[in-house]
């Protein structure tokens, strides 16, 4: 089967990676903009970082046929500091001009803090000005229903933004409804421990339907695995789903809403 990964941080994997995904049928991948596992020190250093997303990894993923998209943000745990955030934000459209960025993301919350909240402010405003897709992180864990619903009042106060055209990640099975009684796109992550598994993405798709969902890895640096998606797509053969239905979830609906940035063909 073909399937696309919608959220994958392939800066932190391996040629191997690629080379396994390719074989296996994954040959589309978006990256978003993320944490490094610790603070940057300064604007520079994500200057550098949004130049591998944009130049260094669509060279590498090209060498194993696969299209490699990406997404460009100032991601929530570094907005703390606002005078980074000034800087970052500065020089961010000249990455979103690049003929593989997709839009603005992943931006969002993590403790849904003051800071947070005023950095994502701005980054929407940006998208709004210049008519880009949005990429939502959603808290994790204990704050992850207040933080969503944050950002989607956040969003809603905003009548330029279609919310057909933002997806909002890391839901669960706490914030699924809302986000799709809204409007909005919203993305299954299978990731060990923290996010989920395929059987209660699986659970999700029957609960919820194949409308407006995007199932992605979220592979970095961390235990998690570039091939979950396939993995997940076989659990959902497995329990009878049809083989339409599954390249609906696993290829078609990526498709649909990344392929809403005109820069986007999916191989």
């Amino acid at each position: 089967m073909k399937a696309i990964d919608p959220h994958i941080h392939m800066v932190s994997r391996t040629t191997d990676d690629y080379l396994k995904m390719a074989i296996s049928g994954i040959h589309t991948v978006a990256e978003p903009a993320f944490w490094a596992g610790f603070d940057r020190s300064s604007s520079d250093c994500f200057r550098d970082y949004f130049h591998q997303l944009t130049v260094v990894e669509p060279a590498r993923a090209a060498r194993f046929g696969i299209k490699h998209y990406c997404w460009i943000g100032l991601n929530s745990k570094e907005s703390e500091d606002l005078k980074l955030a000034e800087d970052v934000l500065a020089f961010m459209p000249e990455f979103l001009d690049r003929p593989t960025a997709l839009g603005i993301g992943e931006i969002g919350l993590n403790k849904n803090s003051r800071n947070e909240i005023a950095v994502l402010e701005k980054q929407l405003a940006m998208a709004v000005e210049r008519n880009e897709l949005i990429l939502i992180h959603t808290p994790h864990l204990e704050d992850k229903l207040k933080g969503t619903r944050i950002i989607m009042d956040m969003i809603r106060s905003e009548p330029r933004i279609d919310p057909g055209r933002v997806l909002i990640d890391h839901a669960e099975e706490h914030t699924i409804g809302e986000i799709k009684d809204n409007g909005f796109w919203f993305g299954l992550t299978l990731y060990p421990n923290s996010k989920g598994s395929p059987e209660r993405a699986i659970d999700a798709v029957e609960i919820y339907g194949t409308d407006r969902i995007c199932i992605n890895s979220s592979a970095d640096w961390s235990v998690s695995d570039p091939l979950s998606i396939l993995k997940c797509a076989n659990e959902m053969r497995r329990r009878g789903h049809s083989e339409q239905s599954v390249s609906k979830v696993f290829y078609d609906n990526p498709k649909s809403f990344l392929g809403q940035c005109p820069k986007f063909q999916a191989n």
